[in-house]
């Protein structure tokens, strides 16, 4: 049996907002109408009416769900390089711990409206809670291999742990530009032409990351010799990392570029300028729980590459709500629009996840979930602006 909602607004989101419209969803999910106020065929009809907005399901493109068990252990505000050292000592727990801790994290996303999540991995052992979870999961399984000479070693052994995710879509993607050697990256690139699937890599999470590539100084070199490892046959490059290292992928590569926190406007106009196939991935409150800033949004917003919005893990975030990034970015830049941040949140994600055909939109013939957005100001959100699913 079909059921028709209506609110104050309804967002299609591909399309302008319908004031008091009514949206008709089947059983399973798929959208069979929309529909303006004193449409014919609703005369009769029983309309669940609400007060709010009405927006497709939320994508993430950007956690860590195997990371979940970290919640509120690690301080804010220790800068990147100390947060990924107290990550790789925490990181291990008893097995039983971790997968309550998932169970757990995946429930509070679909509670929080989220539909799709594009989730980084470095073992298989979050393969399980997928499988069973009501949300789409694209998994990149994130390989960390700085050292040339180990390059196709590390490239086997993250296909083995891909091998592990059955029934959803998985990427095998580099970590970060401070971690992957050059040679790994060009071995990455092959594998993504050959999949046909896109890459997602943290960019530029901190100024370090720059202050290693342009002149070889900074906290990374302390952070390679407390694990041991060689760097002498790294050269400092004159230019930011994100310059460096894109050169090692094919242009057509679609790729993620996450957090961006310390982007500047020339390297945006860098991957502009080489019509690069990039996405922009922003992860406010991780940013602020981590670095303590912003990426300067304004500076991404003119360019043709389209932003997406992720909530990294619960070891840099206290909720995995894309509802509480949109809240955290408004207040920061009240100047942007709602309407275009809910792209962000939703079309946007589900269009670099390649799943666009289902998720993102109200469209007839699509099922990407329904949230309806209560305690709103027209079609603004607020700080007090919750999250209830309704399909």
């Amino acid at each position: 049996m079909n059921t028709l909602f209506s609110a104050d607004y309804i967002v299609p989101v591909t399309d302008a907002a319908i004031k008091n419209g009514v949206i008709e969803v089947g059983d399973d999910g798929v959208i069979i109408g929309l529909y303006r106020p004193g449409y014919p065929g609703l005369q009769g009809r029983e309309i669940q009416r609400h007060k709010g907005i009405i927006v497709p399901g939320f994508v993430n493109v950007h956690c860590h769900l195997e990371l979940s068990h970290l919640l509120g252990v690690i301080p804010r505000h220790t800068g990147l390089v100390p947060f990924l050292q107290r990550v790789m000592s925490m990181r291990g727990a008893d097995e039983e711990r971790i997968y309550q801790a998932m169970e757990a994290a995946d429930q509070a996303m679909y509670d929080n409206g989220i539909v799709a999540v594009g989730d980084h991995a470095n073992t298989g052992i979050s393969a399980s809670v997928k499988s069973r979870s009501r949300i789409h999961y694209h998994t990149f399984v994130e390989v960390i291999g700085f050292e040339p000479e180990v390059a196709d070693q590390k490239l086997e052994e993250a296909g083995v742990i891909a091998g592990l995710f059955e029934g959803g879509p998985v990427s095998i993607t580099p970590h970060a530009p401070y971690s992957v050697s050059k040679e790994l990256f060009r071995l990455l690139n092959e594998e993504a032409i050959r999949s046909k699937l896109p890459l997602s890599v943290h960019n530029q999470e901190s100024e370090e990351e720059n202050r290693l590539f342009r002149y070889k100084v900074g906290h990374f070199l302390d952070f390679y010799r407390h694990l041991g490892k060689d760097v002498s046959g790294f050269k400092a490059q004159a230019r930011n990392s994100l310059q460096t290292f894109m050169t090692y992928l094919s242009p057509t590569t679609p790729v993620l570029l996450v957090h961006n926190t310390f982007t500047s406007s020339k390297d945006i106009y860098y991957i502009e300028r080489q019509g690069r196939n990039v996405s922009w991935c922003f992860c406010p409150n991780a940013n602020l729980y981590i670095e303590g800033t912003l990426p300067k949004l304004k500076n991404f917003i003119n360019y043709r590459h389209k932003i997406t919005l992720g909530t990294d893990s619960l070891a840099s975030n206290d909720r995995l709500c894309i509802l509480s990034e949109l809240k955290t970015i408004h207040a920061n830049f009240p100047d942007l629009s709602f309407g275009e941040t809910i792209k962000w949140a939703t079309l946007n994600g589900a269009q670099f996840l390649g799943i666009a055909d289902q998720y993102g939109s109200l469209e007839v013939g699509k099922a990407p979930g329904l949230n309806l957005l209560t305690a709103t100001n027209r079609l603004n959100i607020t700080a007090e602006t919750k999250v209830a699913r309704l399909v």
